[in-house]
Parts: structure tokens; C-alpha cells; sequence
């Protein structure tokens, strides 16, 4: 049942008879509601309006004809005139009506309002909110509001509102001995949330690993899924910026469970994040074939991931980068996806480059170059890595711009040395000679 439904039923008892006035408040304010359930919404609006004239002071007929008012100002965006209004049902918040039914309808309507594309509206709403909940002394209500404003600002980047903001919620997470209350270890899920994103969007890893780990260790909450998604989802992006690709892909698997379970869209970008992981760590495990990712392969996004994951797996450099070319909305215009493009593209070519100059003893950087579809001083800087950590034995040579390998490299390096060796004693008997004469 709806909130108007519900409302319906909170009958009082009563021995005494009820005032006139507000028999007729209550039968307007019933007529005018028939009248919004019909679609006349200009004639609904004027019938609750009627309802606060007949109201001898603020009671509960005026407050529920006031919150349907708010409702309809917001549905046409008349967003001015739904600030009017909603500040005259504040002042009947602490008066007119119960403080459950009035932190019931405010609770919706802060709902309503969260999804308003409206920023600048929204931060009003939300300020206005809290001077009435900080003077009802609401902490509830009044936690949640101020997290809404959080993620408004976090939004708008707002960072030093942000932390200031934070700081009180953190406060608003203890006791009254400065120590943890362990009751409220959702909402303190819900800050770390909006911490973990902020640090991300900085890009400051030492607070982000602090406050990912603290996040972690929270064990008595029951958060939403949407919640730990995003925690995880973050907690990703760090592993990710260490180059620790196994546990990002562990968080990032974890992350789109999490936002599966709230059923979100998000969940999408999760499942790419991993996909990408994945490839960096160089793994042979399709991410696609656990149970949980199986049926998400027909997604129009995701099949872009499996096609990417498929030309990874096959050493294709040439439909890797097509893929890259023809799906840049899905895939370079991620900002963090784009982070590792070039990352990804340097172990393909690496994995290309070793197979390609398996067979050989020598080989020219131009052969290299035309196979990778890369320019000769990207062939020399991947073999100087190559070469660097031990993955390959060669010695490059960059006057004839050619890599030398195995025996033919061990041969040329012989015969150098052996130069070298006779170069050293001509030098050194030459020394000898001059020393002798100048005696």
C-alpha cells in the first residue's frame, strides 16, 4: 500500500465529537484527492488549497493537503513554488501531526526530491530540511538528509563541503563517550561510501586504502547492496592505480554482485572493470564463465567486452584495435577503462612480440614494427623491458637497429669480447712501449 493509502486507516477514536470545520476539511480534502486519482490536476490543486482556508489553525487535514501540493509542484517542476509550500508544511511538522507520520511523509518526499535532475534545487531543499530537523531535533531524518547533501556535493565536486560534511557524520556514528556505536554500523557504511569516492575522484590512494580498509573491517551492518557495490567498486580502482590486478578483480567481481542484488545499471560498468583486470593479470580464466556473469554476455556493452576478450586471448593486435576504434563510446570514453588501454595494448604487443621472435636469432626492428603495427622506437623501448625483466635474453643493437637471440646473440657477444680482449692488450703493450722510450 501507498502512503496516501495508508493514511486512510489512521482512524482515532474519540468520545467527543468532532469540530465541524474539520468534517469539512476532511471532506475537501477527500473531494480534492477523487479529483487528483481523475487527472483533473488543476481542480485537485485548488480543492487542497481550500482545505487550508477551512483549517481554523494547522492541523492534520492542512498538513496532508500541503504534502500533496509539494507532490504536485514537484511533479510539474515548478520547483519555486514547491520550496513555498513546503516550507509552510514544516511549520506544521512539530504541531499539526505525529512525529512518526511527519518524518514518514517527509521521508518520501526527501525521496522524491533526491532524484530531481535539478542540483541547485536540491541543495536549497536539503538546507532548508535540516534548519527544521536540527531545531526538532530529528536525528534520523536529519542524518539522512545531510547524507543526501553529501552526494549532492560529491556530484557537483564540492570536495571541501565533502569532508566537512563527513566529519559531522562521523560524529553522528558515536556515542556519547567519543567510542563507535556498534548499532549504527550501516550508516557509518553509508559515509565510508561517500568517503571512498571522494578519495577516489582525488586520486589520493593513502586515504582511499585507509578508509577502504576501516570500511572492511564493519561487521555489525546490513547495508544495501548499492552500498558495498560502490565500496568494492572503489576499493578496485585502488588495487588497479598498485597494479595489483588479482585483488581488483576480486573487488570488482564483488562490486558487480553487489549492485546485481540492488539491480542496478552499474553493474554493467563493474562487469567491464573486471573483464579489464582480468586481461592485465594475464589470466586464461573467461570471466564469462561463471554463473553469475553468464547470462550478461547478450548485453549490447558486454558483448563489446567479450569481443575485446576474445582478440586478446587470440593475439589479434589488428581486431584489438579496431574493437578499440569502432567502440569508443563504450570502451576509450570510460575515463578509467581509458586509463589502461595503453596498458592492455602494451601486453598484447608484448605477447605478439615474443612469439614472433621465437624462431629467430636476429631480427631487424622494422620486421617487428610492420607486425606490430607500432613505430621502430616503440620496438626497441618494448624489447629494453623485455630485456629488463628477464623475460627475454638479447642483446640489442641500435646503430643496425636489430635484436640479437640465442646462440647467434651468445656467438656475437663471444666474438665482441674476444675484440674487445685484443683491443685491451694492444692499448696496454702500446702503454708499455711509450713508458719505456720516456725512461
Amino acid at each position: 500500500m501507498t502512503d496516501d493509502e495508508l493514511e486512510d486507516y489512521g482512524f482515532e477514536y474519540s468520545d467527543e465529537d468532532p469540530d465541524e470545520a474539520d468534517v469539512d476539511a476532511e471532506n475537501q480534502y477527500y473531494f480534492a484527492k477523487a479529483l487528483l486519482e481523475a487527472g483533473s490536476f488543476k481542480d485537485a490543486f485548488d480543492g487542497f488549497s481550500a482545505v487550508l482556508v477551512m483549517e481554523k489553525e494547522p492541523g492534520e487535514w492542512g498538513f496532508k493537503a500541503l504534502k500533496q501540493i509539494v507532490k504536485l509542484h514537484l511533479k510539474h517542476g515548478d520547483y519555486e513554488d514547491m520550496l513555498i509550500t513546503y516550507r509552510q508544511l514544516l511549520k506544521y511538522v512539530s504541531s499539526a501531526v505525529t512525529r512518526n507520520y511527519s518524518e514518514k511523509v517527509l521521508n518520501s518526499i526527501i525521496d522524491a526530491v533526491s532524484v530531481s535532475p535539478n542540483a541547485m534545487f536540491r541543495q536549497e531543499f536539503y538546507e532548508t530540511t535540516l534548519c527544521t530537523l536540527e531545531d526538532d531535533k530529528n536525528a534520523r531524518l536529519c542524518f539522512k538528509t545531510n547524507l543526501k547533501l553529501c552526494n549532492l556535493w560529491l556530484s557537483m565536486k564540492e570536495f571541501v563541503r565533502v569532508g566537512k560534511l563527513i566529519k559531522k557524520l562521523h560524529q553522528a556514528c558515536l556515542k556519547n563517550d567519543g567510542s563507535f556505536d556498534q548499532q549504527k554500523g550501516t550508516q557509518i557504511l553509508e559515509v565510508y561510501a561517500i568517503e571512498i569516492q571522494m578519495y577516489t575522484e582525488q586520486k589520493n590512494n593513502k586515504r582511499l586504502k585507509e578508509t577502504y580498509l576501516r570500511a572492511l573491517t564493519v561487521t555489525s551492518a546490513i547495508p544495501h547492496p548499492h552500498i558495498l557495490g560502490i565500496i568494492r567498486e572503489c576499493g578496485g580502482k585502488m588495487h588497479m592505480a598498485e597494479r595489483q590486478w588479482g585483488e581488483a578483480a576480486t573487488d570488482f567481481f564483488e562490486s558487480f554482485k553487489s549492485y546485481d542484488e540492488a539491480g542496478q545499471s552499474r553493474r554493467i560498468q563493474s562487469l567491464k572493470y573486471l573483464v579489464i583486470a582480468n586481461m592485465l593479470m594475464e589470466s586464461d580464466v573467461n570471466p564469462f564463465d561463471a554463473q553469475e556473469t553468464r547470462s550478461f554476455r547478450s548485453d549490447p556493452e558486454v558483448v563489446v567486452i567479450t569481443s575485446l576478450v576474445s582478440a586478446y586471448h587470440r593475439n589479434s593486435i589488428s581486431d584489438f584495435e579496431a574493437l578499440l576504434i569502432t567502440n569508443n563510446q563504450h570502451i576509450i570514453e570510460d575515463p578509467f577503462i581509458h586509463d589502461y588501454v595503453e596498458e592492455l595494448l602494451k601486453n598484447l604487443r608484448t605477447q605478439v612480440l615474443l612469439k614472433l621472435i621465437k624462431p629467430y636469432t636476429r631480427v631487424r626492428f622494422s620486421v617487428i614494427s610492420s607486425e606490430l603495427n607500432i613505430p621502430e622506437v616503440d620496438v626497441e623501448a618494448l624489447l629494453v623491458c623485455l630485456v629488463l625483466d628477464s623475460r627475454v635474453e638479447a642483446d640489442i643493437d641500435q646503430t643496425t637497429q636489430t635484436v640479437a637471440l640465442g646462440a647467434y646473440m651468445h656467438a656475437c657477444r663471444g666474438s665482441r669480447n674476444r675484440g674487445w680482449e685484443k683491443w685491451a692488450a694492444f692499448i696496454k703493450a702500446h702503454t708499455r712501449i711509450q713508458t719505456l722510450r720516456i725512461n
